[in-house]
């Protein structure tokens, strides 16, 4: 594809397809995403559809393997444009001639022979140009037009005007006639130039991926019957124990087996520093290990792996379109014909009005017109600036699922956090326990524990493992146990009834509580509480403390700056809610709320007016997740969250929600900018062409860095800084 009009006729072509849902084609990147029903059409079928419309699609392949594509399809063209300009140098010098400030360079007069001329631009003309005649053509038998026509109608206007000049020079005897060779021949040239510059650009701006797939480890060093082997990457199998020395990359995903190290997990998270690992943590593949060596078994390989996912997202990302695209996109398609009528116009007018019968000037006009007019950088202005905005946020640990995400999150007007885990560390610890008189303290903690240890609430596992440290140990198997989420659990254990949760829950099943006061004054310095009955009595309580992250406060201090709404959402008592609301700064509550009711929260809140992001690491924070216009999910949270998510924040903590929104409203107001600018070139140097104040070769050149300004202004956001 040469310009957007190209992008656009193929977008076209494809959704007018019967079975195909959707199509996007993305300029930059060079790919289009078809939805289509299979039992209706073939991918066969969509791939012929595109060959029909002048082009060539190939399924989409690994992104080494379109690297090498890319770099085959540089080096063509840069052959491509040392022979184009190695054969309008001469022409270029013999247009020098005609220019009093040139007259030192003393040019030979046999430059300025015809058939020299004749020969020097034939080539370029018709072998280098070659690709645009062809695309022209194309586009031409598609019932549209492109950045092509306009490029072959003006440099063919001015190479066979200047033949049939040379033609007459034979049969008059005459060297001096007045010839355009040169303006075709450094249009061409031009060109190409634009395109390479804009070809190095774009790669640039897909580093973010590229960076990525280097990541990836090559070898790992697998133990097989007691022997260490290496083997390539590929060969690793989901069960195999792997070694890692100090040092190493972490090959794949998988879990601590022997033992400890500290890892450096920032280049996939942005989190600066080495987190510490033992048996039954968890690795990340690609991560760095630190001076300890590891024994670790593969629970996730190749496409599965944390590292090819992130991959895949950016890859969605950066090829998804933005709905600001669309603006674009509606004018390119009537662009090109729209450039054709103002040049014949143009033509009409000069050489019937403003200096009738002189038609090399006429011609010369027009062609300019015809030639500064060019699409390429209103197609280019949106999805450059995705491509960068999206790569840079995947370096700071920010993973957009697509444009349109990126382009939405700058509207948000509030921000819902969820408590544990999001701005918590998520992992409580048991700080206190008290039993009721008339109950043996060891019998109802053994109680407790037992129920606990089928429960996968973190308050449950954090009074698990605390017990635990207290030399506890379980009571006989639970005969009965069900989970009751957002109050608390029940069982039966030794024939005896447990309730272990919240007030509400004991209230439910009409226990009297004792004295309160020591519960609330806990609740009050942040602690959970969560009370036990046996038989239907109130037995005592466990307080359970979550500490906030220290990068809380600051992050919810830098999204208060950028004039959004902060509320903290928990299914926790209000007491507890307020006071780890109050550390980190924030202030409006919403506390026991519960799991069902976080996503009516986010209504209510939408109902006002308000954009809503909601930020949670849960399964519980799923249905609220999807139901905001800005889901994001903690890094560090379940895979069901992630998945509901719009955006995912590898560094699991809350700083990377602001950098998320400023880098958002970066990208739109960079889309704004070079949307404007396109249209203002457009709009500014049509009329000076048509004026008569650019020659030709002049409007070629400034054409073609149009574009190249317009990727060049998008990778600004490459140097986006948290």
């Amino acid at each position: 594809m040469t310009c957007a009009s190209c992008a656009a006729r193929i977008e076209k072509g494809l959704s007018r397809l019967e079975g195909v849902t959707s199509a996007s084609v993305n300029l930059t990147m060079e790919t289009a995403r078809v939805e289509y029903n299979e039992a209706v059409i073939a991918v066969g079928d969509v791939m012929s559809k595109v060959d029909q419309l002048g082009f060539h699609a190939e399924l989409h392949k690994e992104m080494s393997q379109l690297g090498d594509q890319r770099e085959s399809g540089l080096r063509k063209l840069k052959l491509r444009l040392l022979v184009s300009a190695l054969l309008s140098l001469p022409l270029l010098l013999a247009m020098a001639d005609h220019f009093a400030f040139a007259s030192f360079l003393h040019i030979p007069g046999w430059f300025m022979n015809p058939w020299l001329q004749l020969g020097l631009a034939t080539p370029v003309q018709f072998v280098i140009g070659a690709p645009f005649y062809i695309g022209a053509y194309k586009a031409l038998r598609g019932r549209s037009a492109n950045m092509d026509v306009l490029v072959a109608i003006g440099t063919s206007a001015a190479y066979f005007y200047s033949l049939v000049e040379t033609l007459s020079s034979l049969s008059m005897g005459m060297h001096s006639v007045e010839l355009y060779y040169e303006t075709s021949a450094l249009l061409i040239t031009f060109l190409l130039l634009g395109k390479l510059l804009e070809a190095l650009a774009k790669g640039r701006s897909s580093q973010a991926i590229s960076a990525l797939i280097g990541l990836a480890p090559k070898q790992a060093v697998v133990i097989r019957e007691g022997i260490e082997v290496r083997l390539p990457i590929d060969e690793v199998q989901p069960g195999d124990f792997v070694a890692i020395k100090p040092g190493e990359k972490i090959p794949v995903d998988g879990t601590v087996l022997e033992g400890s190290s500290s890892v450096d997990e920032s280049m996939l998270t942005g989190e600066s520093f080495p987190v510490q690992k033992q048996a039954g943590d968890p690795l990340i593949g690609a991560t760095i290990n630190g001076n300890g060596q590891l024994v670790m078994r593969a629970t996730k390989v190749g496409k599965e792996t944390v590292l090819a996912s992130i991959i895949r997202i950016v890859e969605e990302a950066q090829g998804s379109k933005a709905p600001i695209q669309r603006i674009a996109d509606v004018i390119s398609g009537i662009f090109v014909p729209i450039v054709i009528g103002i040049a014949a116009v143009t033509f009409l007018v000069w050489y019937f009005a403003l200096e009738p019968g002189a038609f090399p000037e006429a011609l010369r006009k027009a062609i300019a017109v015809l030639v500064i007019a060019c699409p390429c950088a209103l197609g280019l202005a949106t999805p450059t600036s995705i491509m960068a905005g999206s790569g840079r946020a995947a370096e700071l640990g920010i993973l957009f699922k697509g444009g349109e995400h990126l382009e939405r999150a700058h509207l948000i007007d509030a921000v819902l956090l969820d408590k544990t885990g999001t701005v918590t560390e998520g992992k409580p610890k048991l700080t206190r326990y008290q039993v009721e008189p008339g109950f043996e303290q060891d019998e109802v903690l053994r109680l407790v524990l037992t129920a606990e240890s089928s429960s996968e609430h973190p308050l449950g596992e954090a009074i698990v493992a605390g017990l635990r440290e207290q030399g506890l140990e379980r009571a006989a198997e639970v005969e009965t146990f069900a989970a009751i989420p957002g109050f608390g659990i029940e069982a039966r254990i030794e024939g005896k009834e447990l309730l272990v949760g919240t007030r509400r829950l004991l209230a439910q099943h009409r226990v009297e509580l004792a004295d309160l006061s020591s519960i609330e004054q806990l609740e009050n310095e942040g602690h959970t509480v969560v009370l036990a009955a046996v038989d239907g009595v109130y037995a005592g309580f466990l307080a359970v403390a979550d500490r906030i992250k220290p990068t809380s406060r600051a992050a919810v201090e830098a999204l208060q700056a950028l004039g959004l709404e902060v509320v903290l959402i928990t299914g926790d008592n209000a007491s507890t809610a307020r006071a780890i609301a109050e550390q980190a700064g924030i202030r409006t509550v919403l506390a026991e709320v519960l799991p069902e009711g976080k996503a009516e929260e986010v209504k209510k809140l939408q109902a006002r007016g308000l954009k809503v992001a909601m930020i949670g690491d849960g399964i519980n924070d799923a249905p609220a997740l999807a139901t905001a216009d800005i889901g994001m999910a903690m890094g560090t949270g379940t895979d069901v969250a992630i998945e509901a998510a719009d955006i995912t924040l590898m560094r699991g903590d809350l700083s990377s929600i602001p950098e998320a929104i400023a880098l958002s409203r970066k990208t739109l107001s960079n889309i704004k900018q070079n949307l404007f600018w396109a249209l203002a070139y457009n709009a500014v140097g049509i009329p000076i062409a048509a004026a008569g104040w650019l020659a030709p070769w002049v409007a070629g050149a400034a054409m073609a860095l149009s574009s190249v300004s317009v990727v060049l202004s998008a990778l600004r956001l490459q140097r986006f800084r948290k």
